[in-house]
């Protein structure tokens, strides 16, 4: 019944997860000042989520990876804003595909630092996942610099950022998820508070109130609740199984793109999607035995 529960919870986050771009959308705000808000709303709720649960953050312990979280909150700060730009430039669906693109770049990239040597299936996976990426580019579109091209290099710009969150977390030993999550909110938000000050300045005070709406929903729900209901989730479901489930959200966000919103994909972006995904997960599943 536990592990039910486990796997009801994530499933419910990645559901959440893939919802997001249609409410982005309807925020009349810089994408960095969305990020920032997204950043402050969830780093309060998460906070006060902690302090319900009595499980402070263990600051005495961490001081040595202070530099290392501060690092991985910056990149995942302005890899949002990357991901909610590529939102107003292609599809839902097409952005959230190239952005899935990021396990690909991890498993490119861990031989280099960590001295791992990759199996033949890693490689196979990481050839078909190229090759669906080159699919969904469609290699003309986005070297002559239309929106939909400029959107795709957008989400892959996010998902080269959110692969140095991970491959960053991969060094931070003595912090668990959820305050780990906090902590790099928290320095999110000290370093995009500046940068939009700086750029497109704070505007959300004229927001309309749909798109207040959105914002929070954004905010306390697609952040702050979803990823509690993750993190939650994650002690008693099986690393394999939470890889699997975490493909809740980019195939929800597909199908929303695609039936909700009539965004169109060509056959070959569908083969290309179905080649990142697939080759993606058969990697995290079976590439390292």
């Amino acid at each position: 019944m536990r592990e039910l529960r486990a796997r009801l919870m994530i499933i419910v986050s990645m559901a959440i997860f893939g919802t997001i771009g249609l409410f982005v959308r309807n925020i009349p705000a810089a994408s960095s000042e969305i990020a920032l808000f997204r950043a402050i709303l969830a780093a309060v709720l998460i906070g006060l989520f902690l302090a319900v649960r009595k499980t402070p953050v263990p600051f005495r312990d961490i001081r040595k990876e202070i530099p290392l979280l501060i690092l991985s909150g910056v990149a995942m700060g302005f890899n949002w804003i990357l991901l909610f730009e590529a939102y107003k430039y292609t599809t839902i669906s097409l952005a959230t595909l190239s952005y899935y693109f990021a396990p690909v770049i991890v498993t490119a990239v861990c031989p280099v630092l960590f001295r791992e040597r990759l199996t033949r299936l890693q490689i196979i996976c990481f050839l078909m996942s190229t090759l669906g990426l080159v699919l969904i580019t469609g290699i003309g579109d986005v070297s002559g610099g239309g929106n939909n091209g400029k959107g795709i290099l957008l989400g892959l710009g996010a998902a080269v950022l959110y692969a140095c969150v991970v491959l960053t977390n991969k060094f931070i030993k003595k912090v668990g998820g959820i305050h780990r999550t906090l902590l790099q909110f928290l320095a999110a938000i000290a370093v995009l508070l500046p940068y939009v000050v700086m750029t497109d300045g704070i505007t959300v005070h004229r927001m309309p109130l749909s798109g207040w709406g959105s914002l929070l929903v954004v905010g306390l729900v697609h952040t702050g609740i979803a990823y509690c209901l993750y993190f939650s989730a994650l002690r008693d479901v099986r690393g394999q199984e939470a890889a699997i489930l975490s493909y809740v959200d980019p195939l929800v966000a597909v199908v929303l793109s695609v039936t909700l919103l009539h965004e169109s994909m060509s056959i070959f972006q569908m083969i290309g999607g179905a080649l990142i995904l697939g080759f993606t997960l058969i990697n995290e599943l079976f590439g390292g035995k």
